[in-house]
């Protein structure tokens, strides 16, 4: 017995030492921890009591049988402390000191609504550093990151080239607010790479991005409506927080106080993967443009059918509005030009962060050359900001793209990705619990519900407790996941076969205990 209770005790730290900072176990994960704490195996020479009182006198056989008592008593108690060990091998102590001050200090402790943990239950880890495709938090635990920071960290979380050219821009300034050559650059290898894209403005995030583009359709086509889709997110501007998705989702709101009427009175919105909706909001309204997600993200992961996308480009055409993809998530993600290359449907304009800034706040919004030069200071529509188009984003970006246009990137994320899902999907399906989800290269998501998902209110089936449960076993096995039902996973070039093997092992523990 006590060599049994030992092996578990050995098993059970080496399971705790990699979630806590240390080389990944090797021993077969997927038995579980706690199987391993339950496990008994008897040893060489031992007697069961059946044995002791058969073949020993009778005071022999009360001796023995109190020794056995004794051994099982202790192994008990070693069970029950192996148990305790496990449980406290995961801490998060520093995490929710931090968490609670953060309270006092930013609205909800987070600069970020989704970064809280409301949607999944607890509080959230706080990340003291990142590396490749791994995350540490202030506490020491170590996790395989499939978030990577909402989407940019897709060659690799502080990546050795992007931290050295960094450096030396760093030398020679971090922002002008003057013209540099870098922007020039950066910007010609996203209109090579982006099928719409023959000119564009840099600025500095998704969210200027969008505020920057539905100024601009309204400015070029002389309409104020827009339409836009259920559950597709575009930033927090007045008027896109409309049935939107993302932090709006995870929260359960509508739309946001504060947001006057007028603000969202010309935005219509449609079902996606529905043309039916789109074409009756065209029909009745004058609009500007048709602003979608080409793939969701914010919403989970909800892809379109290659006949939704054609069938926007030609009513867009046929109605005289422009048709703008918001590639903030998709673009250089799910293919180096963006899911219009993907599926071979061109936009009149693109919306695009996150992947372009390498980490570092970016955004931008471009599409052909006509419209583009209604932008000031070429034409009448005002759009400005001081940081962007900053030195340091720019290098980011360019070492960025860089290696993602190295031959086999995205060839990698397809492989990793597919095998990562599908085998989520299927440990699930193992256990006896309704999931769906589906992956495009470097982006991926599941539902807990039956599915399939093809638009938001679909979505909303899914079971959130269930996935705030999931997503809490996840991360206490190192595993750290997009902390919404309503959000869309991300994988990178540095993640591994062996990453997946792990998290696979993780999976069908935790769906077996769900």
């Amino acid at each position: 017995m006590v060599k049994t209770e030992a092996v578990a005790l050995v098993a059970l730290g080496a399971g705790a030492c990699w979630a806590a900072g240390g080389s990944q176990p090797s021993f077969a994960v997927g038995q579980g921890r706690a199987a391993l704490a339950q496990r008994h195996v008897q040893p060489q020479g031992a007697v069961s009591a059946s044995e002791a009182s058969a073949s020993s006198s009778p005071a022999t056989s009360a001796v023995a049988s109190v020794a056995v008592l004794a051994a099982v008593t202790a192994g008990a108690g070693r069970r029950r402390a192996a148990k305790k060990t496990q449980r406290g091998a995961f801490s998060t102590a520093k995490s929710d000191e931090i968490f609670n001050e953060a309270k006092g200090l930013m609205p909800g402790g987070v600069s970020s609504p989704v970064r809280a943990f409301k949607s999944v239950g607890g509080n959230p880890v706080v990340f003291d550093r990142v590396k490749g495709a791994y995350a540490w938090d202030v506490d020491g635990n170590k996790y395989i990151d499939y978030v990577g920071t909402w989407g940019p960290a897709i060659i690799g979380h502080a990546d050795d080239t992007v931290l050295e050219a960094l450096n030396k821009q760093m030398q020679k300034g971090t922002s002008f607010g003057a013209p540099c050559a870098l922007e020039n650059e950066l910007a010609k290898m996203v209109i090579d790479a982006v099928p719409s894209v023959e000119m564009l403005r840099f600025c500095n995030s998704g969210t200027e991005a969008c505020m920057g583009m539905i100024r601009l359709v309204r400015a070029y086509t002389k309409r104020d409506r827009v339409i836009k889709f259920e559950g597709c997110y575009h930033g927090h501007a007045d008027a896109f927080l409309v049935q939107a998705g993302s932090g709006v989702a995870t929260l359960g709101l509508p739309d946001s106080p504060g947001v006057p009427k007028g603000a969202t009175a010309g935005t219509l919105c449609a079902t996606y993967n529905d043309l039916a909706s789109v074409e009756e909001l065209l029909k009745e309204n004058e609009v500007a443009a048709i602003i979608l997600e080409p793939v969701v993200g914010n919403s989970g992961f909800i892809a379109p059918t290659k006949e939704f996308l054609q069938g926007l480009r030609d009513l867009s055409t046929k109605h005289g509005c422009l048709l703008v993809f918001d590639e903030v998530m998709t673009g250089f993600r799910i293919s180096y030009g963006g899911a219009q290359e993907y599926f071979g449907v061109t936009p009149d304009i693109t919306t695009m962060g996150k992947v372009i800034g390498g980490g570092l706040p970016v955004g931008a919004y471009g599409g052909r050359k006509d419209i583009m030069e209604m932008v000031a200071p070429a034409g009448p529509m005002y759009q400005a900001g001081t940081l962007s188009g900053n030195p340091l984003a720019m290098t980011a970006g360019i070492e960025t793209l860089k290696r993602l246009k190295q031959p086999g990137s995205y060839e990698h994320l397809e492989k990793v990705t597919s095998r990562l899902i599908d085998g989520i999907l299927e440990a699930g399906k193992a256990a006896g619990h309704e999931v769906c989800g589906g992956h495009i290269r470097g982006m991926f998501g599941l539902f807990f519900c039956k599915g399939p998902v093809t638009a938001f209110h679909e979505a909303t089936a899914s079971d959130t407790k269930k996935f705030g449960r999931w997503h809490r076993m996840m991360l206490e096995r190192g595993v750290y996941l997009a902390p919404s039902q309503y959000e869309a996973g991300f994988t990178g070039l540095c993640h591994t076969e062996e990453d997946v093997d792990y998290t696979l092992k993780m999976a069908k523990e935790v769906f077996a205990l769900l």
